[in-house]
């Protein structure tokens, strides 16, 4: 699979395109992939997306958008399982967000991409003050597959819901709404191994962003190894500037330092808690450990 941070100098051979952020990577998001592959192979197109870095909403209004589900890594990881063969990731700034309807399509799409076939969502918009709507695509010559929302119990899949599912610390919900447990990757970095101290080594997990849809204690698994994790801000630690995933591996002593690794959240344990000392924080820990064995002693 091919990723372009810039749009290329040369049209492309015939594309199939998907637009849109696909946060989260939802059933809906998984079916307009579906749906991309299977028009690119009828038609003889290559299957491309466009997506967005940042999310729009972070652009226009920073403070106030909603919670990332997902990376571009993470984005990118799916795209590539599906069998995309382009990507291509819009820096959206001032000057991406100013162009109008009708040049983003003639511009953009049919003499930078050459795009032949679009699919997107069936409240799609796009230009400047998105203005452009999935009926301008189809008067304007191109092939357009515009898709109907995807529902879940009669309720439509969305990333909205799956944040609200997320921040109720509902994960079965979560898990029917993606298709698949929720996870977050990133690298294992070097930490104050504060864990380490206090008898649970923790894997610390570099976060890319900021604002997680979930905060807390949870049973996990790291790269399929049972495991403990809290999402936050350690809050009975004092000196913590940012947000932090810290992962006890149960039962391993292995060095995961540089590794990329997924963590799969299985079982809300509690929220996370300020303690009034390290050794009511040393005893939680020592009970969420043991929350954690017993949940996944009964999965197995």
């Amino acid at each position: 699979m091919q990723v372009f941070r810039h749009l290329p100098a040369h049209p492309c051979l015939p594309l199939a395109l998907a637009i849109g952020n696909f946060d989260g990577m939802h059933l809906g998001h998984q079916a307009l992939l579906g749906r991309l592959i299977e028009v690119a192979k009828d038609k003889k197109l290559t299957p491309a997306v466009m997506t967005f870095e940042p999310h729009p909403r972070e652009f226009f209004t920073p403070l106030n958008a909603s919670e990332r589900l997902c990376n571009l890594r993470e984005k990118l990881e799916r795209f590539e399982e599906f069998g995309v063969k382009k990507v291509f990731v819009c820096a959206f700034n001032k000057r991406f967000a100013a162009i109008s309807a009708q040049d983003f399509m003639q511009q953009i799409l049919r003499e930078k991409l050459n795009v032949t076939s679009i699919l997107v969502g069936d409240d799609f918009k796009f230009g400047a003050g998105r203005a452009g709507t999935v009926a301008d695509f189809k008067s304007n010559g191109f092939d357009l597959i515009s898709l109907p929302q995807v529902n879940l119990d009669g309720e439509r899949v969305s990333s909205t819901r799956v944040r609200k599912a997320l921040a109720n610390g509902d994960l079965n919900l979560t898990k029917q709404l993606l298709g698949r447990n929720y996870s977050i990757s990133g690298k294992v970095v070097h930490g104050a191994k504060r864990g380490r101290q206090l008898g649970f080594p923790t894997a610390n997990i570099h976060m890319r962003h900021e604002r997680p849809a979930l905060t807390g204690v949870y049973a996990v698994k790291l790269d399929g190894l049972n495991s403990v994790a809290n999402l936050g801000v350690r809050p009975t630690i004092a000196g913590v500037p940012k947000l932090l995933l810290e992962v006890h591996v149960l039962d391993f002593n292995d060095d995961l330092y540089g590794r990329h690794v997924h963590v799969e959240f299985m079982h809300k344990i509690r929220e996370e808690m300020k303690f009034e000392n390290l050794e009511a924080l040393k005893a939680h820990i020592a009970n969420d450990t043991e929350v954690a064995r017993q949940y996944f002693k009964k999965q197995d």
